[in-house]
């Protein structure tokens, strides 16, 4: 298994409107193309930050679907620019991580 933690900082007083369009369209969308997203998190201390995580079986299924996904028009034309709207987006943190042998996230 192959995961990526992504943390994201979100738009000063954008955070509701952040966490609507994520949980009520990124997700769906993404997870009705074949991603796996096992969860979401925002964090009390930092009131920006959003952090969650995706799971995929190797390398070659994270590019299948990043192709299928973020070509696509949908992502383009319909979620990008809302995204653009709420999201710092040159403050993207992208974090491989493969799963210790004894992870119950084998």
């Amino acid at each position: 298994m192959l995961y990526e933690l992504r943390q994201y900082r979100v738009r000063k007083g954008k955070m509701k409107q952040w966490l609507r369009l994520m949980e009520e369209e990124i997700m769906p969308f993404q997870v009705s193309q074949g991603m796996v997203i096992p969860a979401g998190f925002t964090a009390p201390k930092e009131a920006d930050l959003y952090v969650w995580f995706r799971r995929f079986k190797n390398e070659e299924e994270r590019k299948r679907l990043y192709r299928k996904v973020y070509q696509s028009d949908h992502w383009k034309k319909v979620l990008q620019p809302k995204i653009d709207v709420v999201l710092h987006m040159d403050s993207i943190v992208v974090t491989q991580l493969i799963p210790t042998p004894k992870s119950v996230l084998q």
